[in-house]
């Protein structure tokens, strides 16, 4: 299975297990719970899921250890940045493209799960480097 193809059955599995999760949570939770159970849902999937994994930034030769954090890190390939926020701005996509960006990265999911619908809550990123 090449990157891509393996990219593509996470995104997949994310985008059901995001819908799992918020079928049985509902809005309002605190984005911690959502992190929580998304995680879970994926691992029993039998991926290999990173929360709050610290990213190092380089900047003209300063090393930043902890510059940013990413929500999930899923098989170190596709990032999730989740919400809990009444709706998404275009900040908050600006801030997943640098996280893709700065890990080099290709993939990403912003969700929301402050939505009635969580299609609604979902934008599938993509950054070509």
């Amino acid at each position: 299975m090449t990157l891509k193809q393996l990219q593509e059955q996470i995104g997949k599995d994310i985008v059901e297990c995001s819908l799992i999760v918020h079928s049985e949570l509902g809005p309002g939770l605190l984005e911690s719970a959502y992190e929580a159970c998304l995680a879970h849902e994926l691992e029993l999937r039998g991926y290999k899921v990173e929360r709050q994994k610290p990213q190092p930034i380089e900047y003209k030769g300063l090393h930043i250890e902890n510059g940013y954090r990413l929500d999930l890190f899923i098989n170190e390939c596709v990032i999730v940045e989740l919400k809990a926020v009444e709706e998404l701005h275009p900040i908050h996509k600006a801030q997943l493209l640098t996280y893709l960006k700065l890990s080099k990265t290709s993939l990403g999911y912003l969700i929301n799960f402050n939505t009635t619908l969580i299609k609604q809550g979902l934008q599938r990123i993509v950054h070509n480097h």
